[in-house]
């Protein structure tokens, strides 16, 4: 993976989803009054206008590919090229701006073989700072078990 990007420090709104990702957990900011989850954490309810009853819940890290591009030409010199920039669509609704990592068996890796709709599923980057940044990578495939004759 290329050299870590520089990263905004905690505030009084991410602090908590800050917190954790320290412990590769992934959560949403849901509002109790209508239930909506989104993403990133602001001071109000997209959906309600509520303020006083946001709070944050585990999100499952599964998502799709909504769009990406792959960079050819990074904005800073120590970033190796290319690299899949993304934004995926989280099952429980919000869109997450990532990047994806990992190569389709038998592509380059300039061309990924990522598609559109493509299933993912949250992995971690670790910070010097003990914070991590989500990415998303392809589900490892399940192993059928004798009680799961998948």
């Amino acid at each position: 993976m290329n050299p870590l990007p520089e990263v905004p420090p905690a505030d009084d709104l991410t602090a908590d989803w800050w917190q954790a990702t320290c412990e590769h957990r992934l959560v949403l900011q849901t509002c109790t009054g209508c239930g909506h989850h989104q993403h990133p954490p602001r001071a109000v309810c997209v959906r309600c206008g509520d303020t006083t009853r946001l709070g944050f819940t585990e999100a499952s890290g599964d998502g799709t590919v909504d769009t990406f591009t792959v960079v050819h030409r990074a904005p800073r010199r120590d970033l190796a090229v290319p690299y899949t920039i993304a934004r995926v669509r989280l099952a429980e609704g919000p869109l997450l701006l990532t990047r994806l990592d990992g190569l389709s068996p038998g592509t380059e890796p300039d061309d990924a073989g990522w598609r559109i709709g493509d299933p993912v599923t949250v992995d971690w980057v670790d910070l010097p700072d003990g914070r991590a940044l989500p990415v998303f990578r392809r589900p490892t495939p399940r192993r059928p078990t004798p009680a799961d004759p998948r």
